[in-house]
């Protein structure tokens, strides 16, 4: 799929439902996974930001977004409808700090698969959350944010080097604050997903159920 021959629109009334899927958007503390869903959410997202106080400034290390004041708690919660495919996207977004990792089980139950957004400027935060897919065999691609500022734009190859990615699993790039770059990834996702389904013995959701 390709998001040139994909329009996004909300679920079109009289017609066939559409294809359901539940898509997990993860990653470690500040990578962007709030704003990825707000960007693309055809609704209003569910968010479960809380503000950043002095006690966690202690534990969550804010070392290259040090501008960040809110982090999500819970989940996010958004929808995307992708025509003429008519595949509608559930998307959940996990909390980034391992302390709320707890949660990570119940979140991804019946997804088809997840976006494991990472930022460069951080890589060592990232190994927990591609471990985390790889070891329930949950179909998953590494989507680079490219934050602004920077360092280095480390290539895809260099993050598969470095994070000990699997060579069957897409690296691609992506601007999380840009709707058309972030349903790239999400394209990206969908296409994997269908080629490398789910290989855990935990009851999964296919493409197609209800969600």
């Amino acid at each position: 799929m390709s998001p040139d021959r994909a329009e996004t629109t909300g679920p079109r009334r009289g017609g066939p439902a559409p294809l359901t899927a539940k898509i997990i958007v993860s990653g470690g503390f500040g990578v962007g996974k709030t704003t990825m869903i707000g960007a693309v959410s055809e609704i209003d997202p569910l968010t479960t930001e809380e503000q950043l106080t002095v006690v966690s400034a202690g534990i969550d290390s804010l070392a290259g977004v040090e501008d960040k004041t809110t982090t999500t708690v819970a989940l996010d919660f958004g929808r995307l409808t992708i025509e003429p495919q008519q595949l509608q996207l559930y998307l959940f977004g996990t909390p980034g700090q391992d302390r709320y990792w707890f949660t990570w089980d119940d979140l991804t139950s019946g997804a088809v698969g997840a976006v494991v957004l990472i930022d460069t400027r951080r890589l060592p935060d990232s190994f927990g959350p591609v471990g985390y897919f790889e070891q329930r065999g949950i179909p998953f691609v590494v989507a680079i944010n490219e934050f602004a500022g920077a360092p280095h734009r480390y290539t895809p190859a260099e993050v598969r080097q470095a994070l000990d990615i699997p060579g069957h699993v897409p690296i691609v790039r992506c601007d999380a604050r840009d709707p058309h770059s972030a349903i790239t990834a999400l394209l990206a996702l969908v296409d994997h997903a269908l080629t490398h389904p789910h290989t855990a013995e935990q009851p999964h959701q296919p493409f197609g159920a209800s969600a």
